[in-house]
């Protein structure tokens, strides 16, 4: 397993390191001085050799645990962790919280008196970015009270070249900056933060194996089952291949014994996760073993509800709506990103698709289960979108007619090809199509949800609604939102609400006891 300890990567092109010094060089990285902060870089990222995609075969590692010598570090200490981003990054910080738990420490809500602080970040935006930043300075003074405090960097932030180099430059007062694909190497890199005083920089540029059975902690009824790691597309806008690497599905065997496993632990609902979950197995040499298959093994299993995110229209596929179309534990949502409802647009994102073959698809998913829920992500602003090609994405919303969608004004990341495009759409011309999409999209929510006045939906109780204490929330099993008053006992079980006030954000209901099991909502 490469860590490209030999990289000597100029920093110049994002910021000046003229002022770094070299103190040594040797086979565990190289220790250089900035600003008066010494940092040991073990690896570090590098969009050159992140854009390669190697034919190394990707092998798969069955963890034991935590080394014994390091089962006391964290002994009578505590943590703190951020999460920034997508639902693989809230999963990334199970992982993280199982490995520290598993080191001794505790968890603490209050930073204050945490002895480590890590941020795991999200890089699929400038303003996520620009959060860390903002926190990292938030930070500073805890830093300078707690010498001994531990403040550590992780995520797909982590994963960028101008990110890493911004850290060491501007902010040398953290600790420890690692990537996505050595997460499984925490307890070792907390050991070299406590005990050289350096800063520790080590990110694989090169995708990392596949890591099993690392300890994890899990909070509530709901569960995230990550089914495959990175993406091969190369969006032109997206800088995702990058930070999470090349496709690499896990084995069959160890995604269902892990969700049986949930399943025994009475586990309500599961969603297995992907950058492009619906390519799963497409990279198995050994194995013809699809997404398909796996979500009719899945279905077998006793668990009450399954979702999985996020799919890729060029992947979704008939045998797929096949399984889908079984129903049982496998619910009438799906989120299908399509971004622009422009061929045109969609060329230069290099989706891979065009607007027919996705309406195409939409039909073919309704025609098989009628009351399906779609949401999907948009992008408004592209470099070169003409007024034309924004109304073509409205009137395919208007065709499709989503619950709902993520939204976003096209933002650069540096690495990408869309960076180098001329971004020659006016930022006030980019906030009023978002405006306008978002009105639309909030008047057929509403209409959507309106249809459910009247109706009998399963929700799954999740516990007191963060805005009224006297009621509960839960979702549906297309992932609405209701609230309803009931006993706080009833959380973590399934129960019949009748939809009395639709919302455009939320439903309102009234609790029913009687059957067990509702009709899908």
């Amino acid at each position: 397993m490469s860590n490209n300890t030999k990289d000597s990567k100029d920093y110049s092109k994002y910021f000046d390191m003229s002022g770094a010094k070299v103190i040594r060089e040797d086979e565990q990285g190289k220790i250089i001085r900035v600003n008066g902060r010494d940092i040991h870089i073990v690896s570090q990222p590098s969009y050159k050799d992140e854009k390669r995609r190697g034919k190394e075969e990707i092998q798969v590692h069955y963890e034991t645990g935590i080394p014994d010598e390091l089962k006391d570090l964290g002994r009578g200490k505590t943590y703190n962790i951020t999460t920034y981003g997508c639902q693989m990054n809230e999963h990334d910080t199970e992982v993280i919280r199982g490995m520290l738990e598993a080191m001794g420490y505790t968890g603490t809500e209050d930073r204050n008196s945490a002895d480590v602080i890590l941020l795991n970040t999200c890089a699929i935006r400038e303003n996520a970015e620009d959060k860390v930043f903002g926190e990292l300075g938030h930070l500073k003074h805890l830093k300078l009270e707690k010498p001994s405090l531990i403040l550590g960097v992780c995520g797909c932030m982590s994963q960028e070249e101008s990110v890493v180099s911004r850290i060491m430059q501007k902010h040398a007062f953290v600790d420890l900056i690692f990537g996505t694909h050595n997460i499984h190497r925490l307890p070792h890199l907390l050991k070299d933060a406590y005990f050289s005083k350096e800063m520790v920089v080590e990110v694989w540029s090169k995708e990392g194996d596949i890591i099993e059975n690392l300890p994890k902690k899990r909070e509530g009824m709901k569960g995230w089952v990550n089914i495959m790691y990175g993406c091969d597309k190369f969006c032109t806008y997206c800088i995702v291949p990058y930070t999470r690497g090349k496709e690499r599905s896990r084995r069959p065997q160890d995604v269902l014994a892990e969700i049986r496993d949930l399943a025994r632990q009475g586990f309500q609902e599961i969603t297995l996760l992907g950058q492009n979950v619906n390519a799963y197995g497409k990279d198995f040499e050994d194995l013809n073993y699809s997404f398909a298959d796996l979500l009719a093994d899945v279905h077998k299993i006793d668990i009450p509800r399954i979702r999985f995110t996020t799919s890729h229209p060029r992947d979704f596929d008939d045998p797929l709506i096949d399984v889908l179309a079984k129903r049982g534990n496998l619910v009438e949502h799906i989120h299908l990103p399509v971004q622009s409802g422009s061929t045109e647009v969609l060329k230069k994102m290099s989706r891979k698709y065009s607007r027919e073959h996705y309406l195409e698809l939409v039909r073919k998913i309704k025609q098989a289960i009628p009351d399906v829920v779609l949401t999907t992500d948009i992008i408004v602003g592209f470099p070169g979108e003409t007024e034309a090609q924004f109304e073509e994405t409205m009137s395919l919303v208007r065709e499709v007619r989503y619950d709902s969608a993520y939204t976003f004004i096209y933002s650069p990341r540096a690495g990408t090809p869309a960076a180098e495009m001329e971004d020659n759409v006016p930022a006030e011309v980019k906030r009023a199509r978002l405006a306008r999409l978002n009105e639309l999209l909030n008047e057929i929510g509403r209409e959507r949800n309106e249809e459910l006045r009247g109706r009998l939906v399963e929700v799954l109780v999740e516990g007191e609604s963060k805005t009224n204490a006297e009621m509960l929330s839960g979702r549906t099993r297309t992932n609405k939102l209701v609230h309803f008053q009931g006993d706080v006992a009833l959380t973590g079980q399934r129960v019949e609400v009748r939809i009395t006030e639709p919302q455009t954000w939320v439903l309102k209901g009234e609790l029913v006891h009687a059957p067990e099991r509702a009709n899908a909502g």
